[in-house]
């Protein structure tokens, strides 16, 4: 299906100053999305080994000053997506659109805000990074207009670009995600609170879709599968699988769409915990759940990429619930919090937490 990709987006006093007279930074130093080969069971993929938790630090004390050295960033307002940087990660917060660089004992730092519909579900949902980010310093975002959902480039120096518009937008269903597989950037839509669209061919909500070449300005665009419901995430592990999270009346899910274009389902949880962002690696996936309170941390078979045993659950009801999931540099999922949706925020509410890949208990038969 090919698609052409028309529109402009409403960008905020504070992004245009950030993106046309240059007072917005990105951070250079940060490596492409994916580590090569990252692992969640045991294996060294940077500085600290996955399972050790966090070091300590000594810790002020004061307003917005978690004392638990695992969290990088407090008081945030409600969040989106994050992905993880060198020496940090962005983080969208999904009602203000404003974007976020925040890292280890350092204040989180403001590099760009966007004008976004943040009525329902909709917003500033996710980031990804351009998978040359450290050439071009790319970051694109999905987003809710007054209008629709779409996805929207940002440069240094230039106004944001639309790469995909026209996704349906509704009372609730709006949220998306973004990622890349390659060169090929991968957009997952919500139903837009409609489930006969994520069935429809003609519509672009409750998709996977796969952009081509997304530098192009989207007019490659195709649907890789259907059937979505509410959107979580999408996230693509080293051997080339893409896995999806999504929420339907009935059960929330994993899915993976393999190498052939095939999508099965994983694991599902039919007691609903609200999944959301996801990190994959080759021996597994850890997905955020958000009434579920918890890290979901699913091991994969090496040879199927199957779930074949109940998710354990790490970090349950420490830090409330749980929305964005980016594997990290340092070896830890770095995840967002989303307490302030529910209206009981603590008192250090949102943040970003690390957390190690280790322990948990099963959550019980699928």
């Amino acid at each position: 299906m090919s698609l052409v990709v028309v529109g402009r987006i409403a960008v905020s006093s504070a992004l245009a100053c950030a993106l046309l007279s240059g007072c917005a930074r990105f951070d250079d130093s940060a490596s492409s999305p994916f580590t090569p080969e990252p692992t969640l069971h045991g294996a060294d993929i940077g500085p600290s080994k996955p399972n050790q938790a966090p070091p300590s630090t000594t810790r002020p004390s004061g307003p917005c000053i978690d004392p638990d050295p695992a969290v990088v960033a407090t008081c945030l307002d409600t969040t989106g997506g994050l992905v993880t940087i060198a020496d940090g990660a962005l983080v969208a917060e999904r009602k203000t659109g404003r974007i976020l660089k925040v890292a280890p004992d350092q204040p989180p730092t403001e590099i760009a805000q966007i004008d976004v519909d943040s009525s329902g579900d909709g917003g500033l949902s996710d980031l990804s990074l351009s998978p040359t980010y450290q050439e071009d310093g790319l970051l694109y975002a999905y987003i809710t207009t007054g209008s629709d959902n779409r996805v929207v480039r940002i440069a240094q120096g230039g106004a944001p670009k639309d790469i995909v518009t026209g996704i349906p937008k509704g009372a609730n269903g709006n949220h998306g995600a973004i990622d890349f597989s390659g060169k090929e950037m991968l957009v997952l839509t919500g139903d837009a609170g409609d489930p006969t669209s994520a069935a429809a061919p003609s519509s672009l909500a409750g998709k996977l879709l796969r952009v081509k070449s997304p530098s192009s300005g989207g007019s490659d665009t195709e649907v890789a599968a259907s059937g979505i419901g509410t959107a979580g995430d999408v996230c693509r592990d080293s051997t080339d699988s893409i896995w999806i999270t999504d929420r339907t009346p009935a059960e929330d899910r994993l899915q993976r769409l393999g190498a052939d274009g095939a999508l099965t389902t994983a694991w599902t949880w039919p007691d609903r915990p609200g999944v959301g962002g996801c990190a994959a690696a080759a021996d597994g996936v850890a997905v955020s759940l958000a009434q579920g309170q918890a890290l979901a941390l699913a091991a994969t078979d090496p040879n199927t990429h199957a779930v074949t045993a109940p998710p354990a659950l790490l970090a349950q009801n420490k830090y409330g619930r749980l929305g964005g999931a980016s594997l990290g540099a340092d070896g830890n999922i770095w995840v967002s919090t989303v307490n302030k949706t529910d209206g009981q925020p603590g008192p250090f509410d949102d943040r970003v937490v690390r957390i190690p890949p280790t322990g948990g208990e099963g959550t019980g038969p699928d």
